[in-house]
């Protein structure tokens, strides 16, 4: 970055969405000899997934969506030439229709504080020069002029907790590393994203995976370790390649390997990938893959800093924790203590998916309450749907109803509602999601991810998801609900690890909030209209206005009906998709 450019011209969320954009771009500014006054770089994840790819033009702080190739030259004209906003391009409101150029006045990023994410999207990830120019690394310098007991003092009175899902106090964690007798000791980094739609640590090692080497390395000295394991599954290619790089330029600048930085310390690390699953990223799942063997758990009650990889003491983080470090270091406790609630400080990376306009990631201040998350920053429900809860916490996560919306978005606050934090995952539902149904999925999902080790999780979910299968089948009985709940509590106390101990989660807290749409199932009704077993769709005359949107795209062609007239389902031929009811405008399909 020592070349001073007029412009830069940061493009995110390709993910070979548009695979011509950045040539095109490279190629338009170079047949306009802009090439010394234009940089292109295909910078991190900016979070705003639903709108992709998108393009920030710096200093200016333009901001353009779904940006395809054809767009480039009268971009590059327009606004790189003659400095005008090119209106079409930019990112228009939904609900007041007002066009948006600029990305700090987007509602969006207006509760947003990115302190984990404050690198992605501006820089590019590849280049270590272009992280030092940014300040990186100059944590792990001032670092290594404290004592390693003065930097656990630092992130214990942080109250940074850890962002792998259990929340567990970082410094405390550190401290006990610190103590255990044995060597060598090690360092791992968890970088196994297993929660289906989670992306946000993919997103932070593919956007800036310097930061994280560089907690990692501070940690290490903090712990007293000396060699240490970045842990990535084999299948997050873009990860592998964006921290092995990392890896590479670190030790070819010194900042692995003997004598960091002149200090005396020497620390080293590896990156070291397995096969990806759900279980896998359990922390003593995760030594275990890195010594080589099964991605199993095991007991708890032998503490990993203790003994941990090959039977040595150990500590492991995840990469938001660690990314977090060299900001507290430079910037100290009191600032990111600053931050957030009394007991849960700091900020939260959540992902926002399901029913909600604005999927993607956000980061915002811990104790943001459900309805700013739902409403402020992921711009409310699709088509004035009615919000009815979120899910959160990944598969095993627990449901927090619509009644709860003034709810602050804090560890204590959703584990007294019945759910948890994990790692940031969240599922927005509408009027027309089925709790039963859903829940039955995600049972489904953790039995085929169970690692099978202890009974209460292998045979406990298999059972439960044959309850809520009969549920949701119109086979189901009162009695069901009994046996749902005294299962998922025996589970929950008695299974080996973190997913059988969370997996019960979706079942108590549907039962707790919603046991009125699981007693509609047992009579034979599913209100959601989402169970086939359970419904029928049908048109209503005095609403249908036979504009045959329907008709149109019914893929089994059970609806009739003229131009302007009503139209009939054929039940013989129905599937009970629901793409009829979706594609109305007028609300005159309906599920009964």
């Amino acid at each position: 970055m020592a070349e001073q450019y007029r412009a830069d011209v940061l493009v995110s969320c390709l993910h070979e969405r548009e695979p011509e954009l950045i040539p095109a771009l490279q190629q338009e500014i170079q047949q306009r000899g802009l090439q010394g006054e234009i940089r292109v770089v295909e910078a991190g994840c900016r979070g705003f997934c639903s709108v992709g790819p998108v393009i920030l033009i710096e200093p200016e702080g333009i901001f353009y969506v779904g940006v395809k190739a054809a767009d480039v030259p009268e971009m590059v004209e327009e606004t790189l030439v003659k400095g005008r906003v090119v209106n079409r391009l930019t990112y228009r409101e939904p609900e007041t229709r007002q066009r948006i150029p600029y990305y700090e006045d987007l509602p969006f990023h207006s509760k947003q504080q990115r302190v984990v994410l404050r690198n992605c999207g501006l820089i590019n990830p590849l280049s270590i020069d272009e992280y030092i120019a940014v300040g990186g690394y100059q944590g792990l310098a001032q670092a290594l002029q404290m004592t390693p007991e003065q930097i656990i003092d630092v992130v214990k009175a942080s109250g940074l907790r850890g962002r792998g899902g259990a929340g567990f106090s970082t410094g405390r964690k550190w401290a006990s590393a610190r103590q255990a007798k044995g060597e060598p000791k090690y360092f791992l980094v968890n970088g196994d994203e297993g929660d289906p739609n989670c992306f946000m640590d993919r997103a932070l090692m593919e956007g800036d995976p310097h930061s994280i080497l560089e907690g990692m390395i501070i940690g290490a000295y903090a712990i007293g370790s000396h060699e240490g394991y970045f842990y990535i599954p084999y299948e997050h290619r873009g990860s592998v390649q964006s921290v092995g790089m990392a890896i590479e330029q670190a030790r070819e600048y010194g900042l692995l390997g003997d004598d960091i930085l002149g200090s005396g310390f020497s620390f080293d690390a590896t990156l070291r990938q397995g096969a990806h699953c759900f279980v896998g990223g359990e922390s003593t799942a995760i030594l275990k893959a890195v010594e080589g063997r099964a991605s199993e758990p095991r007991p708890k009650h032998i503490h990993t800093t203790d003994v941990g990889l090959w039977d040595k003491p150990s500590c492991l983080n995840n990469v938001k924790t660690l990314n977090t470090i060299p900001e507290i270091i430079l910037r100290g406790a009191e600032w990111y203590a600053a931050i957030g609630t009394e007991r849960s400080k700091g900020t939260q990376v959540f992902s926002l998916a399901g029913k909600v306009n604005n999927v993607g990631l956000a980061e915002v201040p811990m104790g943001i309450t459900v309805q700013e998350l739902v409403f402020d920053v992921g711009g409310g429900v699709p088509k004035d749907r009615e919000f009815k809860a979120i899910q959160i916490g990944g598969p095993s996560g627990g449901f927090v109803p619509a009644s709860l919306h003034d709810m602050p978005m804090d560890y204590e606050s959703l584990s007294e509602a019945g759910s948890m934090m994990g790692t940031g995952g969240v599922i927005v539902i509408d009027d027309r999601t089925c709790v039963v149904d859903t829940t039955r999925y995600f049972l489904g999902f953790l039995q085929a991810e169970s690692c099978g080790k202890c009974a209460p999780c292998r045979e406990g979910l298999r059972r439960m998801h044959e309850i809520l299968t009969l549920i949701t089948t119109g086979q189901g009985k009162m009695e069901h609900l009994e046996t749902l709940e005294g299962m998922a509590k025996i589970i929950k106390e008695t299974s080996l690890c973190g997913l059988g101990k969370s997996a019960p989660n979706p079942v108590l807290s549907g039962l707790r909030y919603f046991r009125d749409e699981y007693v509609a199932h047992i009579e034979g009704r599913c209100p959601a209209g989402v169970c086939k077993e359970l419904i029928t769709f049908r048109i209503l005359a005095d609403a249908c206005t036979g504009c045959m949107a329907c008709l149109r795209k019914c893929p089994q062609n059970a609806i009739s009906g003229e131009k302007k007239q009503v139209h009939v389902i054929d039940q013989s031929l129905c599937i009970k998709c629901g793409v009829c009811r979706d594609v109305c405008k007028f609300d005159a399909v309906v599920a009964e």
